[in-house]
């Protein structure tokens, strides 16, 4: 092989080794943003004239591969995060919304499930009031009964046995707590027809939208 020969070749071996190398070398990072003064600027790492605001990173293409958000301080970031956690309590108050909606649609998945389950409920309740009042006339009767045996002593009330005045204070007594529970049971009838008519409207349009869904997979 000739000297010219020679030194071709070996130009020709370092010119692919400088490629390859070219080849294998990582593309760097490019970052631009416009700063405060509408000056357009790029640079191979953040710019810290754009600090305080969003920069762009480019593949070497010049596409946007990533944004970088401005640099915060220790206010900004407390501040970031509260409304990143409100936001994040927002969710999920809205994910748990759709899953009590779900669950309430499941129960009751048409007017008639739910008026059913209604009158049940007050029915209970309706049970419960009449066995009060039952109680209450045993109580009146009871009383009625004591207050005659008193009358042996309307000219002298000291003379009355002492079990007597006793069973006349608790007789007192048991009609008041009856009262009371009598009242209760009237106010439960009120909350559990306050429940299922909240119930009713939160149900109305679900069973609204369900309905085109039944029929379709009919």
């Amino acid at each position: 092989m000739g000297r010219a020969a020679g030194r071709a070749l070996i130009s020709a071996m370092l010119f692919s080794t400088l490629g390859e190398g070219w080849a294998q070398a990582p593309a760097q990072d490019i970052y631009t943003c416009t700063d405060s003064q509408g000056r357009k600027r790029t640079a191979d790492r953040p710019i810290a004239e754009c600090a305080d605001r969003e920069q762009r990173l480019l593949n070497p293409s010049g596409t946007v591969r990533a944004t970088v958000g401005p640099s915060l301080n220790a206010q900004e970031r407390a501040q970031q995060e509260l409304r990143q956690r409100q936001e994040a309590e927002v969710q999920a108050r809205q994910v748990e919304a759709v899953r009590r909606e779900r669950a309430l649609l499941l129960r009751y998945p048409n007017q008639a499930a739910h008026d059913k389950e209604r009158a049940e409920a007050l029915a209970q309740v309706a049970l419960v009031q009449q066995v009060a009042r039952n109680r209450e006339a045993e109580l009146v009767r009871q009383r009625e009964g004591l207050l005659a045996e008193l009358e042996f002593y309307q000219k002298d009330p000291a003379r009355a046995p002492l079990a007597l005045r006793r069973q006349l204070d608790e007789n007192s007594r048991s009609q008041a707590a009856q009262k009371r529970f009598v009242a209760e049971q009237e106010a439960e009838r009120g909350r559990i027809n306050a429940r299922f008519d909240a119930e009713q409207v939160r149900l109305k349009p679900l069973w609204a939208a369900a309905a085109p869904a039944a029929h379709k997979g009919r």
